[in-house]
């Protein structure tokens, strides 16, 4: 069983899905079956639940915006992927609080040439597991937010809270 927790945020409900304790999918939607249809159809058939507690998940989630930047970074996550994909997804991981890379610097980041830049943004376009791999860490080098899946407001926000713009 899939199970699912929203949890409230400045930039509104966070849902959390997670499996056996590993956290499977995170989004800004106030439906966690926005998450959930976004799975692969073999987590899709041992269904969703909605639960009051997910433990760490949650835990970290309000510990990150009450400002510990770092707690996110605890929690264990696995999605979909080819190793490609994986290893930018790992790369993104990597990117600390407080800074920004480009497409560019995150294919470099996870052992792939400058040139591999498109496929750190549908890397990016594709994470099911956001804050946790922090896709909005991100930047175009042309200048910029670029585009988020839950909104460029949201990613701003996301940035301003990390780089201490926001006073909590």
């Amino acid at each position: 069983m899939i199970a699912a927790q929203l949890v409230p945020t400045p930039v509104g409900p966070l849902a959390l899905l997670s499996r056996e304790g590993v956290l499977v999918a995170a989004g800004f939607t106030a439906d966690p079956t926005e998450m959930f249809v976004r799975l692969t159809p073999a987590l899709q058939a041992e269904g969703l639940e909605v639960v009051d507690d997910l433990g760490l998940a949650a835990e970290a989630t309000r510990a990150y915006f009450d400002g510990d930047l770092h707690a996110l970074d605890a929690v264990p996550v696995s999605q979909p992927g080819s190793p490609t994909r994986k290893r930018l997804h790992a790369a993104l991981r990597e990117v600390k609080a407080g800074t920004t890379v480009s497409y560019a610097e995150l294919a470099e980041r996870a052992g792939m040439p400058k040139t591999a830049a498109r496929a750190a943004g549908s890397a990016c376009a594709q994470n099911l597991i956001a804050p946790f791999v922090p896709c909005h860490r991100v930047l175009p080098a042309g200048g910029g937010y670029g585009g988020y899946y839950y909104g460029v407001p949201v990613k701003e926000w996301l940035i301003a809270h990390e780089s201490g713009g926001i006073n909590n």
